[in-house]
């Protein structure tokens, strides 16, 4: 079973973020209307961790769909697909590469005005490569797939290594609204 736990807390500041310091000409009135409008209400990030066990592919799918159309998210069905299918290659290269030295796994998701990002953190040193195309063998291409699907829709992945000395494969693709 997931948790998903929003990070940073409410959007809501106390005294509207104004703080004691000076305040412009025009009055409180001029400052709260130049104030920047409030971020879209899916706008967040959300983390949940789970065991690096074949179980937790499905259920890190299904908890990754099932926030996203809860928040109302403005993502077009075939981003919502290849958002899905990235996450499921991420949990499931860590289940099979990384669970012998991490037996836990951490799925972040990052949601823009603009933009959807999707990681998958353990805590295995070893930095993974993408494969190009070997006819020969069967599986490998995990990485490939989630490298193409960012790329047809106009994103980026990537994998970085963590202060703990794990690493981060992360994929962010462009929030299209539907019309």
């Amino acid at each position: 079973m997931v948790t998903i736990e929003r990070e940073g807390g409410d959007w809501a500041m106390d005294n509207h973020g104004r703080g004691d310091g000076p305040r412009p000409a025009g009055g409180a009135e001029a400052y709260l209307d130049a104030r920047p409008p409030d971020p879209p209400p899916y706008e967040g990030v959300w983390r949940f961790t789970a065991p690096a066990v074949d179980a937790s592919v499905p259920q890190a799918r299904h908890a990754v769909r099932d926030l996203l159309r809860r928040q109302g998210v403005p993502a077009s069905d075939d981003l919502v697909h290849g958002l899905l299918l990235i996450v499921s290659e991420l949990v499931t290269n860590a289940v099979r590469h990384a669970a012998v030295l991490s037996p836990m796994l951490a799925v972040e998701v990052a949601v823009g005005a603009e933009w959807l990002r999707v990681s998958v953190e353990d805590n295995h040193p070893y930095r993974p490569t993408a494969l190009e195309t070997d006819h020969a063998r069967t599986g490998g291409r995990g990485l490939l797939l989630v490298r193409e699907i960012a790329r047809e829709a106009g994103g980026v992945c990537d994998v970085e290594h963590t202060a703990s000395g794990g690493k981060v494969i992360w994929a962010a693709l462009p929030l299209k609204p539907v019309l």
